[in-house]
């Protein structure tokens, strides 16, 4: 199962009216890495390997160019380097409010269940991953002023569990 992270206002949260807490980098070679990247808990990482164990891959599905995510959002967080999606020049048209990046999701997912963690992620979204995805598919919307929280991850976390139990019942 892939598990697709966005990174702006997934990881990094943006937008919000009151000053956002700020993280002492894990390695003081980090510090500067990115001039945003204190914003992001380094808890994180834990969290998210908690859902490797529950069976996922974890796969970039941002925007950040050159492997950057993986030279400083990876290590931040406690993470090995991670695959990133590679995105086509023109990914068709967007009718409906569907995302730019929903198909080329599903592309990448080649009929396997996914998870997707974005703050853009919307109903048309939803509505085209069920008419045109054969497999399992959480596409979760985060709250770009906060970005990833426990809340989030819990949401995560219980629908992973419900498809393992489904996957090998008793």
């Amino acid at each position: 199962m892939l598990l697709f992270l966005d990174i702006d206002g997934t990881l990094i949260p943006f937008g919000a009216s009151e000053p956002y807490p700020r993280y002492a980098a894990p390695d003081p070679a980090l510090s500067g890495a990115h001039p945003l990247l204190d914003r992001v808990d380094p808890a994180l990482g834990r969290r998210l390997a908690r859902l490797v164990a529950l069976g996922c891959t974890p796969v970039w599905a941002t925007t950040w160019e050159h492997d950057e995510a993986n030279a400083c959002l990876a290590p931040w967080l406690g993470l090995p380097p991670l695959p990133q999606v590679e995105w086509p020049e023109d990914t068709g048209p967007v009718h409906g409010g569907l995302h730019w990046k929903t198909r080329p999701l599903l592309d990448r997912a080649v009929g396997r269940a996914f998870v997707w963690l974005d703050d853009e992620i919307g109903d048309a979204d939803r509505a085209w991953a069920a008419a045109h995805h054969p497999a399992p598919a959480l596409l979760h919307r985060v709250d770009h002023r906060r970005g990833l929280t426990g809340h989030d991850l819990a949401a995560v976390e219980s629908w992973l569990s419900a498809r393992t139990a489904v996957a090998s019942p008793s």
